[in-house]
Parts: structure tokens; sequence; C-alpha cells
């Protein structure tokens, strides 16, 4: 499966039940572990509002779904490795959108 298609809109919600929705951005690998930088966006076309999305960094895990398909599950990390992470992604990544401008 290569990244393109891979890169995909989830929804989820917050701990008060508000619907959010994530862009996938990136996958990446950090110390032989799978990631995915996830950007909050506003619906699930990925719009963006006037302000950039807050960034979300999760770790990738994959499983077996009933029919025996792989499925990746997003599990939630460390708020300081998430920091790290995002402080690290914003130096050695652009987002596509400002690669265009």
């Amino acid at each position: 499966m290569t990244e393109e298609d891979r890169l995909d809109i989830i929804e989820g919600s917050d701990e008060e039940g508000n619907q959010r929705f994530l862009k996938v951005e990136k996958y990446f690998y950090y110390n032989g572990e799978e990631y995915v930088l996830l950007r909050e966006v506003k619906d699930e076309e990925g719009t963006q509002g006037e302000q950039e999305g807050s960034l979300y960094v999760m770790m990738v895990q994959v499983s077996q779904d009933e029919e025996g398909e792989e499925v990746e599950d997003f599990v939630p990390i460390d708020n300081d490795l998430m920091e790290t992470l995002i402080k690290t992604i914003k130096i050695n990544y652009k987002n596509p959108q400002e690669a265009d401008a």
C-alpha cells in the first residue's frame, strides 16, 4: 500500500463527545515504530478553517479485522513524546499546501 493510498480523513470525538475530523498528513518512523501526523480539519472533506488546525501524532499498529484484512489502529502516545515529534516534524516537513504557495 503506497502512502498516497493511505492518506485519508478520520472521524472521532473528543472528551466532551464533540465530533472531530482529522486529516492524515504523513506517516513516518521514529525509533523503529510507525507514527502518523494528523491535522484537525473542519469537516469530512478536509476543509481547513481560518487558523491552521491542531496537530496530533499517534502510533500506528496494524491488526486484522473479522475478515482477515489488515487495518490500521491509531494509538494515543504520551504528550511529551507527541510534542517532541511535532517539533521535529515542523522542522523537517512542509505541509503540501505550504509547498505550493
